[in-house]
């Protein structure tokens, strides 16, 4: 016990020094604050694929008429996208683009199975083309996966689900 009796003076005794003068301050300049420059945060490239372009909002909408039946693309409460038309008489599948200038042209269609060009005309609507309903192009839309895309001078590019209602409108006219 009494070895750590003078270590414990020692540390007690450490603790107590007398006050002093203050310290001297001697001006010490404050710190010249240097703008730090902004890094642009990098933006991923565009991809080449149509696969991973963001799809145009909307949603698929199916109804049945008297003559067939119709599948309507966009927004609600906003005039239609895009609208594929069964009619059942004429065996055909009419592909509708909404344009605010219907010229005729050319859009091309890609699926995950399927690239092909059609031309279309002016039609109400926007612009168009009728398709027989036997087209294995509506197959190929309708099975892509995922999304298909039409894109071309008259509609610009759609980028669209490849829903059921896609293929209701098709075997609509098949029947």
């Amino acid at each position: 016990m009494r070895i750590l009796f003078p270590l414990a003076t020692v540390v007690l005794l450490a603790g107590c020094v007398p006050p002093g003068a203050p310290p001297a301050t001697e001006e010490v300049p404050a710190p010249v604050q240097r703008p730090v420059p902004v890094r642009p945060i990098p933006v991923a490239p565009v991809s080449g694929d149509w696969r991973d372009l963001p799809r145009t909002p909307g949603d698929w909408q199916y109804r049945g008429l008297s003559n067939g039946s119709a599948a309507t693309y966009g927004t609600r409460g906003v005039a239609p996208v895009a609208t594929l038309t069964c009619n059942r008489a004429g065996g055909q599948v009419t592909m509708t683009f909404a344009t605010p200038r219907p010229v005729a042209g050319t859009v091309t269609v890609r699926t995950t199975s399927t690239q092909r060009g059609l031309t279309v005309q002016p039609m109400a609507g926007g612009v168009g083309v009728a398709l027989p309903a036997s087209d294995r192009l509506l197959d190929a839309i309708g099975f892509s996966r995922g999304r298909f895309v039409v894109e071309g001078t008259p509609v610009g590019r759609l980028v669209l689900p490849a829903w059921a209602e896609v293929l209701r409108v098709t075997e609509d006219c098949r029947r």
